[in-house]
């Protein structure tokens, strides 16, 4: 029975739709097109679009998109709706200019934006309500003024100096000097303007003429190599791949976008762990070690070889082999930490995800990025647009997989997830939090399956993640645990911030229903009907 003492919300249930993003706004932008009649791909895109203006440190239109779409008949396909590095670019191009490292506000560091791309694709092949009813809400709140939500706050204030470094960002994300309290309202004029053009034009009022130039002059004055015919290649740039799956659990198989997202580190992870028990009865420690010793293991792999699939054919095939699984499971020690696993990739990074199930049954799990908080806080000011910093994951080092290379796309850490049964989606579900999210991926689908909590019970639960030889833990995890785990060698941190955030909704089919979850370390919901 449910504590309603505990603090917690409770699973939201619903018969007909449902959508679940982690801010107030965007969910009830999705519900409003799916009470009209819209399908999931509709309000998907609706509740981006709100979220890229009231949750700017989080997503926006300069940055990137994955889903993964599983529609009523069956079957689940993955949108690549990541952007490519400039045709100019090249590791000898960049060192050549001097630069030897790529830093978040390095104008080196964005990459052509995929998010429209990807929008306009979705909407295009599986939409149906016009692009300006869809982007109403986010035009309104642009240009009228949205209110800065407390989660949203606390973020914001935590990245107001890295803000202050562009003084077009400072301006409009700074007000008099400051990053904007909980409760204050807060409007983005020039990105109104930008969002009518989309919904009025689609893709190319982004890609091609007016608002592609200004992107561009504004990034090569930046010291860039970006030019308008870059930003034209990105217009048809977001495209269908065949997705990656492994089984898990009774019957299920979990379905992830295939390199260069880091959803095989994912997978990697639950073949792992599929070889123990992660039953009720096991241990808090237990549980926590095992993750953290999957994980290290995953994310080697990951930094070493995930990459633009045109750089690293055959990887998962490989790597999600029995041989590979079988070799990398026994590498584990129940009663000791492994050796620290190769990570020199930097820590923390932002992005918004968001669930959707329509009234026919399509399911849509969508993640868009722009990888920092406020992602390379480069701000265009005619446009609006503030762009991304996911092409700070590229390498500086020839022969690498993930190597920066003209028009080739960085390994990225967003990543959808749909679990299915039988050919059948069950689940739409994601994970926040930059790196953490594959390893989140792992822990969220054995919470639902091994330790069979409900959505929001698995979402609550306590977090951990294992990098860099040192083992980040929330607050709430039992002190027995950080005793015992502390024994095995683990270096323990208790994070200061929440890890990250999760949604999903689970398909009923045997009761009708849809369950539906949006994690309590954001402000979000999931709301249905």
């Amino acid at each position: 029975m449910f504590d309603f003492f505990s603090g917690r919300r409770p699973t939201t249930l619903a018969s007909e739709a449902m959508i679940a993003t982690s801010h107030p706004l965007s969910t009830a932008a999705g519900l409003e097109i799916l009470s009209e009649g819209g399908k999931a791909v509709d309000a998907a895109i609706a509740a981006v679009a709100v979220q890229s203006v009231v949750d700017p440190l989080m997503t926006g239109i300069g940055g990137d998109c994955f889903a993964l779409y599983a529609p009523a008949g069956g079957g689940v396909k993955a949108l690549n709706g990541s952007g490519r590095a400039p045709a100019g670019a090249s590791v000898a191009a960049l060192k050549a200019l001097g630069v030897t490292e790529l830093t978040q506000t390095s104008p080196h560091s964005v990459t052509v934006p995929g998010a429209i791309s990807a929008w306009c694709r979705l909407h295009a092949d599986h939409g149906t309500l016009p692009l300006d009813r869809l982007f109403r809400r986010a035009i309104s709140y642009a240009e009228n003024g949205f209110p800065i939500t407390p989660r949203v706050a606390q973020d914001w204030q935590g990245n107001a100096s890295i803000i202050a470094t562009d003084d077009f960002a400072a301006r409009q994300y700074l007000p008099g000097g400051k990053a904007p309290a909980a409760g204050e309202k807060r409007s983005h004029p020039a990105l109104g303007r930008t969002l009518r053009a989309i919904a009025a034009k689609g893709a190319a009022a982004f890609y091609a003429g007016g608002n592609a130039a200004l992107m561009a002059s504004h990034l090569k004055k930046l010291g860039g190599l970006h030019t308008e015919e870059d930003f034209y290649a990105g217009l048809d740039g977001a495209e269908w791949v065949t997705p990656i799956s492994a089984p898990y659990g009774e019957g299920y198989d979990v379905f992830e976008c295939p390199p260069n997202g880091q959803g095989l580190a994912a997978l990697m992870i639950l073949r792992i762990l599929a070889g123990f028990d992660l039953s009720p009865a096991v241990s808090e420690a237990d549980r926590i070690h095992l993750h953290a010793e999957a994980t290290k293991i995953a994310y080697h792999h990951r930094d070493a070889l995930i990459a633009d699939p045109a750089s690293c054919p055959g990887v998962a095939e490989e790597l999600l082999s029995d041989k590979v699984i079988d070799t990398l499971r026994a590498r584990i020690d129940m009663k000791r930490v492994a050796a620290p696993a190769l990570w020199n990739e930097p820590e923390h990074r932002d992005t918004i995800y968001l669930s959707v199930v329509d009234a026919d049954g399509n399911a849509l799990s969508f993640i868009n990025s722009i990888f920092h908080g406020f992602g390379s806080t480069r701000l265009e000011p005619e446009t609006g647009v503030l762009l991304h910093s996911r092409g700070s994951s590229f390498r500086l080092v020839e022969g690498h997989p993930n190597a920066i290379a003209p028009n080739k796309r960085p390994m990225h850490t967003i990543i959808p997830g749909m679990l299915c049964r039988a050919g059948q989606a069950v689940m739409p579900f994601g994970v926040m939090g930059g790196h953490y999210q594959a390893a989140g991926h792992a822990a969220f689908i054995s919470g639902v399956l091994d330790r069979v909590l409900d959505l929001q019970e698995a979402m609550d639960a306590p977090r951990s993640f294992a990098f860099n030889g040192i083992l980040e833990i929330e607050p709430t995890v039992g002190e027995a645990a950080k005793a015992d785990l502390a024994a095995r060698g683990h270096t323990l941190k208790v994070v200061t911030s929440p890890m990250g955030g999760s949604q999903a909704i689970r398909i009923d089919r045997e009761n009708g229903l849809l369950h539906g979850g949006s994690d309590s370390r954001k402000d979000g919901s999931a709301l249905g009907f």
